[in-house]
């Protein structure tokens, strides 16, 4: 069974079975916020989601801790192409001759022509955005793989079998390793860090909804799995329970969304509303004191409360205008 199997470096890379290895991406200096999962296989390694391209050393770093040589990474699995999952696939093709991107095609674009996803992401950071994510470069298309729903991935002696999850992202894919029990699900599966027991769903714009969100979490639930590996972060070992209240947050939520809307709040208030919700759930699960603060401060810098109202804005106006009435 896999699980915590060992640890190298502790905070830069982790064992989690044989051919398995946790790569903490080290997002602003920072443990436990993005992770990178490393599959080994004979002369070939895969990293599944590859962080930011500001932690691309921290994740070559990593990969070194574990004990392999970044030469040899053949595959970059993407369960979508936000900048904390995909941006630093650009610069790993130029660095890694064998290396090739595997993405869902709905996302393939944004790879080989970043400028959309960049502009977006400045409108929302500012001058911060260089800091947190750095420079998405482009991907070439002759270096990618495109992958559809059912499309399988064999590495080393893991087969990876892409699943169509949308509801975070149009362009989502989680990837489910049937012979083990356990998927790689992306963001499609939540938030939730390490020693925290509490899920909270990262709703940004534009791609929300709900009615797709609760479709995947159905198709991943039905597959009765013994783990899930979170990109943010670690590994879950109930995840049934785990998406029940992952599912009861995002309606939650919604629900305190829309009432803002009738209210006439803005994104920041709230924003505000969604921290006045969870952060003392937050604080209650994690231990008393400073170690509660610090666990709602990492809460939010896996995602944060902005972002997620407005996500929770355009979903209600692009899709449910009638309940704004």
């Amino acid at each position: 069974m896999e699980g915590v199997f060992g640890v190298a470096q502790a905070g830069v890379a982790r064992q989690l079975a044989d051919d398995l290895w946790l790569i903490d991406t080290q997002f602003q200096g920072e443990c436990q916020i993005i992770a990178s999962y490393l599959i080994v296989g004979e002369r070939e390694l895969a990293l599944v989601d590859v962080g930011a391209a500001a932690t691309l050393g921290a994740l070559l770093a990593g990969v070194r801790a574990a004990g392999f040589d970044p030469e040899d990474i053949t595959h970059l699995l993407l369960t979508h192409v936000h900048l904390d999952h995909a941006g630093a696939a650009g610069a790993l093709v130029q660095r890694l001759p064998r290396a090739r991107v595997y993405v869902h095609r709905i996302g393939a674009p944004h790879l080989i022509d970043p400028t959309r996803l960049m502009s977006s992401a400045a409108r929302i950071y500012g001058d911060r955005m260089e800091q947190l994510w750095g420079t998405m470069a482009p991907v070439p298309e002759d270096r990618l793989e495109i992958v559809d729903d059912g499309d399988e991935i064999r590495v080393g002696t893991r087969t990876l079998q892409a699943l169509y999850t949308p509801g975070h992202a149009i362009h989502h894919i989680a990837l489910y390793d049937a012979a083990r029990g356990i998927a790689f699900p992306g963001d499609v599966a939540g938030v939730s860090i390490e020693g925290i027991d509490f899920v909270r769903p990262p709703t940004p714009p534009p791609d929300l909804s709900l009615e797709d969100w609760d479709s995947s979490i159905d198709r991943l639930d039905a597959l009765r799995l013994e783990r899930l590996y979170l990109p943010h972060f670690g590994a879950v070992g109930v995840p049934a329970q785990h998406f029940a209240v992952l599912r009861g947050r995002l309606h939650e939520w919604g629900e305190i969304a829309l009432a803002g809307m009738h209210a006439g709040k803005d994104d920041a208030t709230i924003a505000a509303d969604f921290a006045r919700a969870a952060d003392p759930v937050i604080a209650e699960q994690a231990q008393r004191g400073t170690e509660a603060a610090e666990a709602v401060r990492r809460y939010e810098l896996a995602t944060n409360y902005l972002m997620s109202a407005q996500g929770y804005i355009r979903y209600y106006q692009k899709r449910h205008p009638e309940l704004l009435h």
